[in-house]
């Protein structure tokens, strides 16, 4: 009997993976997400190959930064214009979008390559503990 595990549909199989931000802290829960999302922790990880899992987090409104983070850490992007560099702090995303704050951490976690994008398609993050994909 061969030990090989191979490219079988089972071992190739998308499970899903519930994950609670509660307390978490970001950079830690960050990793964990991004190795789900990549395949990681399968024995046929190949990084070559999109195997990676479906990872659903909920609570990320209650999701935790260590030291004086909170006061001073900021998110930038550039809107293309002349001058259009936006600041917005960690305080004001976490009220307004706190589910980008997690996208973010794990998307600079993720290799940078043509599967980043199909990787955070599979990445679904609710800012409470409600969430549709329950039976899954």
């Amino acid at each position: 009997m061969s030990q090989n595990v191979g490219s079988t549909a089972l071992a190739m199989a998308r499970t899903w993976h519930h994950v609670s931000a509660k307390n978490a802290i970001l950079g830690k829960l960050a990793v964990d997400i991004a190795e789900l999302l990549m395949g990681k922790r399968k024995p046929i990880y190949d990084q070559a190959m999109d195997i990676g899992d479906y990872v659903v987090v909920t609570n990320s409104r209650h999701v935790a930064v260590t030291g004086k983070k909170a006061h001073h850490k900021l998110y930038r992007h550039h809107t293309m214009y002349p001058g259009g560099l936006k600041e917005i702090k960690y305080e004001d995303m976490m009220e307004k979008k706190p589910d980008e704050i997690i996208r973010k951490a794990v998307s600079g976690m993720l290799p940078k390559n043509k599967f980043r994008d199909r990787r955070l398609e599979r990445l679904l993050i609710y800012p409470e503990e409600e969430n549709p994909h329950e039976a899954k």
